[in-house]
């Protein structure tokens, strides 16, 4: 299980000028997402008091990629990903603007809330699949894997310092102007964006006339079908319905469970975020995707056993370490299992079958954080986490008695061909 760490491999891909000027505009759209994301939860909690309530919100912001990620992931293939990328950004600021002025005027109410996060959520799921696809355009092949973590790890290093700052200016100043920062982050992104600059890239064009839906359905059959493939994407289903809802909900944990306000929401939710970082860092350092099958299971079980742990805890300083350990399974197994879908994919697919794993990531949660805040209206927010949990360590089992064939499959090609050679891609022979 272990693998080597090599810095050197992360200051290499950050030295790709696009991918390094992407990476710095994406830190700052995403402390201003994970801004709103704890303005937004506290909120929704401080107006209903209700873990259906979060449930919803949670759905609205998630949700929406269950129905558009696949006609999304269609159009990642056939459009200009970098304009689209830029498009969504403009769409984000004007929405996450309008939500900070109402809230000024006093107008914002949990119905207001929950229809401004469908909306920023249906932005954020079509432009999903482009954002995933779009990594590949920014490195080569041979640092593909190191991106993905790379981008996780800011991800999550957002997801700590964006909490932190929002604990902080909701104490001070008020939800509201988490709110508005959210909307001014988007112009970060943009302004990032507009300085990269791509080769002309050749869009796929059916040879004959193809519907959307036809294509749609083409890149989840693709997806779901492909050996190994259509049981790491089964497999990260389980955690996204089992035990990723459990970010979603912290707001009641941290309000309900162990008594406390928007500065204990903050922390938990850092405390994910310190851990993800390690995970990303676990991974990003790895010469090559042999082993990455093993690493994957081992991650899906830490992540049932932290979870489990923390479900039992009774406060807050207890829980903060629970979910440090359980953020960096959280966000390994992510990486793991996008990188086993991307390196095993060709291009002319990519979209599409990205889109269905952003369908699952997002898709996910938003049913789990569902149902279990409606259970937790009545049996509490433990139970249905417990649940979880088992449901998630019967399914890593089960994948566990396949990994031989799966590793076949998945990593066979970038095995050395001879003793002590490097890991070889198959378009990379002769």
């Amino acid at each position: 299980m272990a693998a080597s760490f090599q810095f050197g491999k992360i200051l290499q891909t950050l030295a790709h000028r696009n991918f390094g000027v992407y990476v710095a505009g994406n830190v700052g759209s995403l402390i201003g997402t994970w801004m709103q994301r704890i303005a937004a939860g506290w909120f929704t909690w401080e107006l209903t008091q209700s873990a259906t309530w979060l449930g919803l919100v949670a759905f609205a912001d998630l949700f929406p990629a269950v129905v558009i990620a696949p006609f999304a992931g269609v159009a990642a293939d056939r459009w200009d990903r970098l304009k689209m990328m830029k498009l969504a950004q403009i769409l984000g600021f004007l929405i996450g603007g309008v939500l900070a002025l109402l809230f000024f005027a006093g107008q914002v109410t949990v119905w207001t809330l929950l229809i401004v996060t469908l909306m920023l959520g249906t932005v954020d799921a079509f432009v999903q699949p482009f954002r995933l696809a779009f990594v590949s355009a920014l490195v080569p092949r041979s640092d593909l894997t190191t991106a993905v973590a790379i981008k996780s790890i800011t991800f999550n290093l957002a997801r700590f310092v964006g909490p932190a700052i929002a604990g902080i200016v909701i104490a001070t100043v008020g939800v509201g102007w988490a709110f508005a920062a959210n909307a001014l982050s988007f112009l970060v992104l943009l302004g990032a964006l507009l300085m990269v600059r791509l080769a002309p890239v050749a869009r796929t064009v059916p040879t004959k006339k193809v519907s959307v839906i036809a294509d749609a359905i083409e890149g989840v059959r693709h997806a779901v079908s492909t050996p190994g493939i259509g049981i790491v994407l089964g497999l990260l289903s389980v955690t996204c319905l089992a035990g990723r809802p459990v970010v979603e909900l912290l707001p009641g944990w941290a309000g309900e469970i162990f008594s406390g306000n928007a500065s204990d929401l903050a922390a938990l939710t850092s405390a994910v975020g310190i851990g993800a970082v390690f995970g990303g860092l676990w991974l990003a350092g790895r010469p090559s995707i042999v082993g990455l099958v093993r690493a994957y299971l081992f991650c899906c079980l830490g992540m049932a056993l932290s979870l489990l742990a923390f479900s039992l805890s009774f406060h807050t300083l207890v829980a903060l370490p629970t979910m440090v350990v359980s953020g960096f399974f959280l966000v390994a197994s992510a990486i793991c299992a996008q990188t086993l879908v991307q390196v095993n994919v060709e291009d002319g697919l990519r979209g599409r079958v990205l889109s269905v794993y952003a369908m699952i990531l997002r898709g996910g949660p938003a049913v789990g954080a569902l149902i279990m805040g409606y259970m937790g209206d009545f049996v509490g927010l433990r139970w249905p986490l417990i649940g979880g949990c088992v449901i998630l360590l019967v399914a890593t089992g089960l994948v566990f008695l396949r990994r031989r064939g799966i590793e076949d499959v998945l990593e066979g090609r970038f095995k050395p061909t001879e003793p002590g050679s490097p890991p070889v891609l198959d378009d990379e022979r002769g």
